[in-house]
C-alpha cells in the first residue's frame, strides 16, 4: 500500500512538471519582468533578413517551432547558399541565449557584434560561437572548432554538448568587451574583447588577415545566424539588454 501511494505521488509530479513545462518561443512572466524579450516568435521570421539583403533566403524555413536553415537548391550539403542571416536591431551589451539542434555532419554558427559589409560575409568582422555535429562534421579535427567554441580561438569543453539530433542551449553574455559563452548550463569559453589577448587571440587564427578583424570588432552590431550549407535548427532566441 505504502509503495502504490508513492507511485501515485511521482506519477503526479510527473504529470504536473508536463503540464507547466514552457513552451517553446515564450517568455515567463519572471523573464518579462527581468527585461527578457524574444527574437523569434516561432511562427515566421519577423525581423530577420539576409546579411546584406533585405528579404529572408529560400532555404530557410518555419519547422516544428523553430527556424531551419537547410541545403539550398542546386547545392550539395557544405555548400553555403549565402544564406546568413542578421536580427533587425543592434545589440552592445546584452545576455543571448540560442537552442540549437544539428542535423547529422552539420556545421553552422552564432555571430555578435556583426559589422555589416557590402560583398563580405557575415565571419568577415564578426566573433562566432561554433555550431557543429562533434561527432561526424568534417570540421571536427580542430578543438577550437567544436561546438560552443569561439572559432579557430578557444576551444569549448565537447563533453558540454549534445549529439546531432538533440537540442543545445548556449546563452552568450557580452558587457563592456567581457564575453562568455555557457553551454547547457556550464560556461565553457571566457575572453574581453578589444585588449592585448584579444589581439593575441586573433594574431594566432585564420583571422589575422581579415581586414573586418585587423581593423577592430564593432562595439556593437547585429546577432547573426550562418548558413553553412547544412540543415541545423534555431528556436527559443532570448536577449536581454544591459
Amino acid at each position: 500500500m505504502k509503495k502504490q501511494i508513492i507511485l501515485t505521488i511521482i506519477s503526479a509530479l510527473l504529470i504536473i512538471n508536463i503540464s507547466v513545462a514552457q513552451k517553446p518561443n515564450t517568455l515567463s512572466d519572471k523573464e518579462k519582468k527581468d527585461g527578457w524579450v524574444l527574437l523569434f516568435n516561432g511562427k515566421d521570421f519577423t525581423g530577420w533578413r539576409q546579411c546584406n539583403g533585405t528579404a529572408m533566403p529560400k532555404n530557410w524555413a518555419i519547422d516544428d517551432n523553430a527556424m531551419k536553415v537547410f541545403t539550398g537548391e542546386g547545392k550539395e550539403p557544405g555548400q553555403g547558399a549565402n544564406g546568413d542571416i542578421l536580427y533587425e536591431k543592434k545589440f552592445k551589451n546584452f545576455e543571448l541565449t540560442i537552442d540549437w539542434k544539428a542535423s547529422k555532419m552539420a556545421n553552422s554558427g552564432i555571430f555578435f557584434n556583426v559589422r555589416e559589409v557590402p560583398g563580405k560575409p557575415i565571419y568577415y568582422a564578426s566573433p562566432e560561437i561554433q555550431v557543429l555535429d562533434n561527432a561526424d562534421a568534417t570540421d571536427n579535427k580542430i578543438p577550437s572548432h567544436l561546438a560552443g567554441s569561439l572559432y579557430d580561438m578557444i576551444a569549448a569543453d565537447p563533453k558540454t554538448v549534445k549529439p546531432a539530433g538533440e537540442w543545445n542551449t548556449i546563452v552568450v553574455k557580452v558587457q563592456n568587451g567581457k564575453v562568455s559563452h555557457t553551454q547547457n548550463g556550464v560556461k565553457v569559453v571566457e575572453y574581453e574583447l578589444w585588449t592585448p589577448a584579444w589581439d593575441a587571440l586573433v594574431q594566432n587564427s585564420k583571422f589575422k588577415t581579415f581586414p573586418g578583424f585587423t581593423e577592430g570588432i564593432s562595439k556593437e552590431g547585429f546577432i547573426g545566424l550562418q548558413d553553412h550549407g547544412y540543415t541545423v535548427w534555431f528556436r527559443n532566441i532570448k536577449i536581454r539588454e544591459f
